[in-house]
């Protein structure tokens, strides 16, 4: 979903922006001249236009507002955070609570970007009910603009339950991180005769009306099949380059993670080696006296 360029004649009229505006279903900066939010409707206009859906996760206001101005189109506020934020393991000790206000910091920080909030484990296995509950209160407690939660076929009813009640849901099939000790590991999805059951968990989302649909970790010809199969977009989490959009880590794509990094992150800044070699400078500036100096003194 990334915007399309104005032409610079046309961009010198208002009356020329305006219809641009106006004949741009996808919206953007670009297009209308400032921000326009980014709906549900953006991402199935996407699909139809062959243009790429682009997301990344964001946990913080600082990060939301950079990739909210760099033209990002949605943030999701992932249960990676237990990775990238509280230290831990896996992504199942992450709460409802613990999500809350970060998804409600990424939330108020844009102006253009759809913010997803990620349901972590425990708080939609049980039903249909509980589903509903743990949604609502992210959309009412956040500010964010949707949900997703794990499952294909096994999340079906939660699914159609959260959608009933007017809340957008983006769910999540393939790999899925809060069932990695029952799926053995972290182990590639819809190889062999696994795709029969990854285009049945497909059929299952779009059926029970989810906007859109991740595809973690699942061979780029299997995610091809999906894609050709649905009429809601696809967004790719190392799924390759036949879906509708892509999402990652932004730890890991920005070189921030510490440890082994997925063969699918591409790497696009080196944000560890920055900050090492800025914090290595600030401590011999102080240790030797030459900060702070007069430039960064009061007098």
């Amino acid at each position: 979903m990334s915007e399309q360029p104005v032409n610079d004649a046309a961009s010198e009229t208002s009356n020329a922006a305006s219809a641009t505006a106006e004949t741009n279903p996808y919206g953007g900066a670009a297009a209308s001249g400032g921000p326009k939010r980014v709906r549900t409707r953006h991402f199935q206009n996407a699909k139809r236009e062959g243009i790429k859906i682009t997301g990344l996760t964001s946990y913080d206001m600082l990060t939301a507002r950079i990739f909210d101005e760099a033209g990002i189109d949605f943030l999701l506020v992932g249960d990676s955070a237990g990775n990238n934020v509280f230290g831990y393991e896996t992504t199942l000790p992450v709460k409802v609570d613990d999500l809350i206000p970060l998804t409600r910091a990424v939330a108020g920080a844009v102006k253009r970007a759809f913010v997803v909030a990620d349901m972590p484990f425990g708080s939609y296995e049980n039903g249909p009910e509980e589903a509903l509950h743990t949604a609502v209160r992210f959309m009412k407690e956040t500010g964010a603009h949707a949900v997703k939660l794990e499952g294909g076929e096994r999340s079906h009813k939660q699914i159609r339950r959260i959608v009933g009640a007017g809340i957008p849901v983006m769910a999540h099939i393939g790999y899925t991180p809060q069932s990695e000790h029952g799926l053995g590991g972290h182990v590639i999805q819809g190889r062999g005769e696994g795709v029969k059951q990854l285009l049945a968990d497909a059929r299952s989302v779009q059926e029970a009306g989810a906007f859109a649909v991740v595809l973690e970790m699942v061979p780029a010809d299997a995610a091809r099949q999906v894609t050709e199969l649905l009429e809601i977009p696809t967004i790719s989490v190392g799924a390759g380059p036949h879906t509708d959009g892509q999402l990652l880590v932004w730890t890991d794509w920005a070189g921030l993670t510490i440890g082994r990094v997925p063969k699918f992150v591409k790497q696009y800044a080196d944000l560890a080696g920055i900050l090492s070699q800025a914090a290595r400078e600030w401590r011999e500036d102080v240790e030797s006296g030459s900060y702070p100096n007069a430039e960064h003194s009061y007098e």
